[in-house]
């Protein structure tokens, strides 16, 4: 008995809206019914790989793509569509693809998804930005929306991801963001062309995902006073001329450095030509100040160089509960100023308690002795700190060592040990690593200290 073939049609309907389009097409040859319920599948994934490329001078596949869409479309007639992904590389007439992407949005498509990848760059034509219906976008590779300048209005839009797409020099986001007023959840990816003073401004924006692997130019504003999540990882730009983040609830800031830029953080006073880049990375602070409302907050390593150089104008952070920084080979200069500006601080997370020992390392770790060691810590409240990436080694031990002593409010300590860690608990070189660790234990009665250990081994060990 054929239990498939059994289910209503809108719960078939409903499986075929996981296959590809071209997937989808091939059970027309099971029955009568199938053939209907193809076409009335409500969503559409067109990927043009799934015919393969043609070889030099011989169009085969390519014309085949094309008819086969234009059948699909013509089937459908009228009927509603939900979603359409569309991936499209060179050989693909780009009036066809306007053609689909017009036919999408006059059947009231709500989740558009274009990849075209042309030998040259598909411009995007006003029509397509012309959507009461549309509230999820995504743009992808390949596109360029020069042609689109003050024809865009998208009331509706509450997604809009931007991946490798390209504006003009007409064209920005300053254009772009007020033709949706909706708007909730931004996402760029390797934008191009985006102005030299550049702002991300909505009223309604409430996450906001940023990546670039592009060597910044000129400045970069935040006017979103709604915005709740911001991903931020970028080449640090000259300037934060506006950072409006009252709102904001978590934020994860990973700022690159250029090796040239690095050494001008460790050593400013060694610079003195006619532009400092110490000048752009000081200015970092006019983010962190506009981020002072932040209750979780993450950092990579350079972003703990870059606020080496901001110490003195570190705002206080009082609604910051969680503290996440990676380590790595950093300088930790702003670690022990960004504790003393957290006076409600609950979390610490550090990824590799390893880095650079400076003379401005602070007192929150044990690296050089001083008479005042442990001072920034002993006022901090965080009741408990996560280690990941522990590798055993004696100078890790030491500093937890001296978290346990001076961190007066201290409940838990959980340490990940590394897969790879030459100091496994399992084998028998560990035997004087598992000592000192217990030690740490029988250190403080009132802290529990917890090893999870990844990969192979994944038992717990906790002591009291």
């Amino acid at each position: 008995m054929d239990h498939v073939s059994n289910l209503p049609d809108e719960l078939l309907c409903h499986i075929l809206s996981f296959f590809t389009t071209k997937e989808a097409a091939l059970t027309t040859v099971l029955s009568k019914r199938w053939r209907n319920l193809f076409v009335s599948g409500p969503n559409l994934h067109i990927d043009d790989s799934e015919f393969l490329h043609p070889e030099e001078g011989k169009p085969e596949k390519d014309r085949i793509f094309m008819e086969f869409v234009d059948r699909v479309l013509a089937l459908q007639l009228t009927s509603t569509i939900n979603k359409v992904s569309l991936k499209c590389r060179t050989g693909v007439d780009a009036n066809r693809v306007d053609h689909w992407i017009y036919n999408a949005l006059a059947r009231g498509v709500t989740d558009l998804d274009l990849c075209i990848v042309f030998g040259s760059r598909y411009w995007l034509h006003p029509r397509g930005f012309e959507s009461r219906k549309l509230v999820k976008l995504k743009i992808g590779s390949g596109i360029d929306l020069g042609w689109c300048t003050g024809s865009i209005y998208l009331p509706m839009l509450k997604t809009l991801v931007l991946e490798s797409v390209e504006f003009c020099a007409d064209y920005n986001l300053k254009m772009l963001l007020p033709a949706c007023p909706a708007l909730e959840e931004q996402e760029m990816y390797d934008v191009k062309g985006l102005d030299s003073n550049e702002t991300v401004s909505s009223a309604s924006l409430k996450n906001l995902i940023i990546k670039s692997s592009l060597v910044s130019s000129g400045s970069f504003s935040f006017d979103t006073p709604s915005l709740v999540y911001l991903g931020y990882s970028d080449f640090i730009p000259e300037d934060y001329p506006l950072a409006n983040l009252q709102n904001l609830s978590e934020a994860r800031i990973n700022i690159s450095l250029t090796d040239d830029q690095v050494e001008r953080a460790r050593f400013p006073n060694e610079y003195d030509d006619e532009y400092d880049d110490a000048v752009r990375l000081v200015n970092m602070a006019k983010l962190m100040n506009g981020m002072r409302n932040v209750q979780t907050l993450y950092f990579n390593s350079t972003t703990l160089e870059v606020l080496s150089l901001c110490c003195e104008s570190m705002p206080v952070f009082n609604n910051l509960k969680v503290l996440v920084f990676y380590s790595g080979e950093s300088r930790w200069q702003a670690v022990p100023v960004l504790l003393k500006s957290c006076p409600h601080l609950e979390t610490l997370c550090i990824t590799g308690l390893l880095h650079v020992v400076t003379e401005t390392c602070g007192d929150v770790c044990d690296c050089i002795p001083r008479e005042d060691k442990g001072r920034s810590i002993t006022s901090c409240p965080v009741k408990r700190i996560e280690i990941e990436g522990f590798i055993g080694t004696m100078r890790e031990i030491t500093m937890i060592s001296h978290f346990l002593d001076y961190f007066p409010c201290l409940e838990e300590i959980l340490i990940t040990v590394e897969g790879n860690c030459p100091r496994q608990l399992d084998v028998p070189e560990a035997t004087d690593f598992r000592a000192q660790m217990l030690e740490l234990y029988y250190k403080s009665f009132s802290c529990n200290v917890d090893i999870l250990v990844c990969q192979s081994l994944s038992r717990k060990l906790t002591a009291q």
